[in-house]
């Protein structure tokens, strides 16, 4: 079982959400915050970019390809579960912090995993009392550890 950091009081848990046995620092709520609003920025790159890969095949299939913007919506769960799913672990915005995804065994995620993961993010943050909920479980628990990250039994960690 993992120690409650310093300035932190231990806590007894159930087996629900134990803490996980993975010699990993714990992320920071606001190294998180900050990751996100980076990954606004690149996420909004990313669209542009596929708007513009779309435009591009819907001109030369006569309009046939326009229906690929029906992808955009998606675009960044696309982006979480290649970023993520991938050999770094973690956005781009999570990197620039230092961070990165792991499993319950300390590997690497799957992308499928990552785009449910990013999925739950944005349906939390979309309600504002799961949005509540989601960061009231990450003040609360010393691991830091967020409602849809326990769901899918995910951690965000510091990169070593």
């Amino acid at each position: 079982m993992l120690e409650a950091p310093p300035g932190y009081a231990s806590r007894p848990y159930s087996a629900y959400g134990a803490p996980m046995a993975v010699p990993v620092i714990r992320a920071s709520l606001g190294a998180r915050f900050v990751a996100y609003l980076l990954d606004i920025l690149f996420i909004i790159g990313f669209t542009a970019l596929l708007t513009l890969l779309i435009t591009i095949i819907g001109a030369l299939t006569f309009g046939l390809g326009w229906t690929l913007f029906a992808v955009l919506p998606a675009s960044g769960i696309l982006y979480s579960a290649v970023t993520v799913g991938g050999a770094g672990q973690g956005t781009w915005g999570m990197r620039m912090m230092g961070l990165r995804v792991v499993n319950q065994e300390g590997t690497r995620v799957d992308m499928i995993t990552a785009a449910i993961h990013a999925l739950l993010f944005y349906v939390a943050i979309s309600t504002f009392l799961l949005w509540a909920l989601d960061l009231v479980i990450g003040f609360v628990r010393s691991d830091r550890r967020l409602g849809h990250d326990l769901l899918l039994g995910l951690a965000v960690v510091r990169a070593a």
